[in-house]
């Protein structure tokens, strides 16, 4: 019995629309009063999370930066509950599948 490695299986993926196979945690903090964060975590480091920040605050119309967690590596933070909106954003973008995304918090 031979295992050989198909050289195709990654070309597959690709093409698959769905950026990456993990799955991507939004979440949200409560800071002081009404505040809120949103945090994005589990974005593949294949794309430019500054960009995909700079986008996300002009269609939002919040603030955000990319943060470096201990844990958890690179984290979007995002003013305000922008948790909805993320999910529609990333998956309009085919970054991920409805099935890849994870909301977590209230």
């Amino acid at each position: 019995m031979l295992f050989f490695k198909d050289p195709f299986a990654d070309a597959s993926k690709s093409e698959e629309g769905s950026g990456q196979d993990s799955l991507i945690h939004i979440r949200i903090q409560q800071r002081n009063g009404r505040k809120t964060l949103t945090t994005v975590q589990g974005i593949s480091e294949d794309y430019d999370l500054k960009k995909i920040v700079k986008a996300f605050k002009k269609e939002f119309a919040c603030n955000g930066t990319v943060v470096e967690h201990p844990e958890y590596g690179e984290v979007i933070q995002l003013q305000g509950d922008q948790r909805n909106k993320v999910c529609d954003l990333l998956v309009n973008w085919k970054l991920a599948t409805a099935g890849n995304l994870k909301v977590h918090g209230f």
